[in-house]
């Protein structure tokens, strides 16, 4: 009897415990986090997948009719970060996508996380994909600039030099390993200034169709790459 009361305590912490950690999950990234990553589990995996991995900038693009591509999967939700993206990797790489474009880290720098631990983190998501994935073809994209001029969303717009940092380290990162680095930045900025063109966003962070019709033109070219 003893036994089977020690047992039973154990199986009734045991499941205490595990939903405490359910918890504490929902806690941590949030409900809309949650609500998308459920979604995400759900879809069936296609062969041949071009998964755009990110926040809410990549969250907010329509790929499949941006790009004329019915392969290109949404894997973006909005607040995520570089931690965020990490945990949920296993349900990117469980199709064995042929391409991943990754755009992440902007909200990292504005919760204060240290612009070399951003660094740090996406560097390790593209080792995980390409561990988990060898054949996956992975496309680390800069972080895009912001425009602190709109008033809005000071936390992020405030971190261009760190923004600049982080960039920086990726282009060099990606240049000596098999990752390639797709520069949107210089793209997005206005040509006079390190801010975010006001033409492509009414926020200072997000964008406005004219931003992901340039984004799209922008990376058309590396969906027609075979390698």
């Amino acid at each position: 009897m003893k036994s089977h009361s020690i047992l039973s305590y154990l199986l009734f912490f045991s499941l205490i415990l595990g939903s405490f950690s359910s918890f504490s999950q929902e806690n941590k990234f949030g409900t809309y986090y949650n609500q998308r990553l459920s979604l995400f589990e759900k879809m069936p995996d296609t062969k041949g997948e071009i998964i755009f991995l990110g926040n809410s900038i990549t969250d907010g693009g329509e790929w499949c009719e941006l790009l004329g591509n019915p392969k290109a999967k949404n894997r973006g939700i909005s607040g995520d970060t570089t931690e965020g993206v990490l945990f949920r990797l296993s349900e990117v790489t469980r199709s064995k996508p042929a391409k991943v474009f990754l755009l992440i880290g902007i909200n990292d720098l504005s919760k204060g996380v240290s612009k070399d631990t951003v660094y740090s983190n996406i560097c390790r998501i593209a080792q995980k994909i390409r561990k988990d994935s060898p054949k996956t073809r992975v496309y680390v994209q800069s972080i895009l600039p912001v425009n602190e001029s709109f008033g809005l969303f000071k936390n992020h717009t405030s971190k261009t030099a760190e923004v600049l940092w982080v960039n920086a380290q990726l282009k060099t990162w990606c240049e000596k390993g098999q990752v390639q680095y797709v520069d949107l930045y210089s793209r997005f900025k206005n040509q006079d200034s390190e801010l975010l063109n006001p033409q492509l966003t009414n926020d200072g962070l997000h964008l406005k169709g004219e931003g992901y019709l340039l984004w799209a033109e922008t990376i058309k070219p590396y969906l027609k790459r075979k390698h």
